[in-house]
């Protein structure tokens, strides 16, 4: 399947679940480490902007990718973000494209779909972390799931998973009764216990 497809749906999930958030929430903690709701819903939302001047051609831009704090009106500003990436994602000349990401290597380009499937990956997890944080439960469809699993898979596991503001945590054991995301969730370094 299309990855701009997978990450359309991956992203428009996140977007129901964001949707439960109230500004009461907003200093819930998180599965991430060190980051209260407010911080992941602010990080998601540059990466959105982000990857969409990625795929505008400007990811070199890294205004694009700055970090503004959420506030009372981090809902709409999350769903009005991850709009813009649905559609930039979407644009004709997109799948033979390069996208500069230097929130993952400065200088490096990438072909499109991999660019994409790094987006796609961070919003499977993410859209489970707030819901985590929301006490919501929160499974992805089974195809986006079994798309996910290779995808995961290739995640590097060093040292960098040790840096502040990692996306991902170090791999944890698999639990042997875990679910297909179970095991998605611990080998991005999240427990879903």
């Amino acid at each position: 399947m299309d990855i701009r497809e997978l990450d359309r749906r991956a992203v428009r999930a996140s977007i129901d679940v964001v949707a439960a958030v109230t500004p009461a929430d907003l200093r819930r903690p998180t599965p991430c480490a060190g980051w209260a709701l407010s911080d992941l819903l602010a990080h998601m939302t540059a990466q959105h902007h982000g990857f969409a001047a990625a795929a505008e051609g400007n990811g070199d831009d890294l205004t694009a990718w700055k970090v503004h704090p959420a506030g009372d009106d981090a809902v709409p500003r999350y769903a009005e973000a991850a709009e813009r990436v649905i559609a930039a994602f979407a644009g004709e000349d997109v799948p033979g494209s390069a996208f500069s990401l230097p929130e993952v290597v400065p200088g490096a380009r990438f072909p499109a779909e991999m660019a994409m499937s790094f987006h796609f990956i961070d919003y499977v997890v993410h859209a489970w972390d707030v819901a985590r944080t929301l006490g919501v439960p929160f499974t992805p469809e089974p195809d986006l799931v079994e798309a996910a699993w290779p995808i995961a898979l290739a995640v590097p596991n060093g040292e960098e998973r040790l840096a502040p503001g990692a996306a991902f945590a170090p791999a944890l054991p698999v639990p042997a009764d875990a679910s297909r995301f179970g095991q998605i969730l611990a080998i991005l370094g999240r427990t879903s216990d």
